[in-house]
């Protein structure tokens, strides 16, 4: 699994608005700003998302964009794969994107991509932006800890 600028910045869009779930709809402005993505950029996105059913956008001064569904109602893998496709690193192991070839009931090393396509989506499948919310929560909490004497 390869993921594009655009499932990047997918991702980083559903974890900005779940991190900021509580506020309801934020300016595109502010979240291109923070996740450092061009705004243009951040439209088309946001126009994929939504067609998807993870977002909604709201006009006007009071506008922004904010997630249809609660963080712990998505997860990863949902968004990587309508964003980029199959989790599969090759297509003989893809249950979407299945492409055969002779050698399948032979190779060796279709056994350990189909394992690695197996343990990629337990891992994606079982994570949510909740998950990703509470990690962020953890890992800003232990920066701040940081002190010198």
């Amino acid at each position: 699994m390869k993921i594009s600028f655009k499932g990047d910045y997918a991702l980083k869009i559903i974890l900005d608005l779940a991190l900021h779930f509580d506020r309801g709809t934020i300016p595109i402005k502010e979240i291109s700003k923070r996740q450092d993505i061009p705004e243009r950029f951040l439209e088309q996105i946001v126009t994929m998302l939504k067609g998807a059913g993870y977002v909604k956008t709201v006009r006007g001064p009071r506008g922004g964009i904010g997630l249809i569904k609660k963080p712990a109602d998505i997860t990863l893998g949902a968004v990587i794969r309508h964003m980029e496709g199959p989790t599969s690193p090759i297509a003989c192991v893809s249950k979407t994107g299945h492409s055969p070839c002779g050698f399948e009931s032979r190779c060796a090393l279709r056994c350990v991509f189909e394992e690695v396509r197996i343990k990629t989506n337990d891992i994606v499948d079982h994570t949510t932006f909740q998950d990703l919310v509470d990690k962020t929560h953890h890992l800003d909490a232990t920066r701040t800890m940081d002190y010198f004497i």
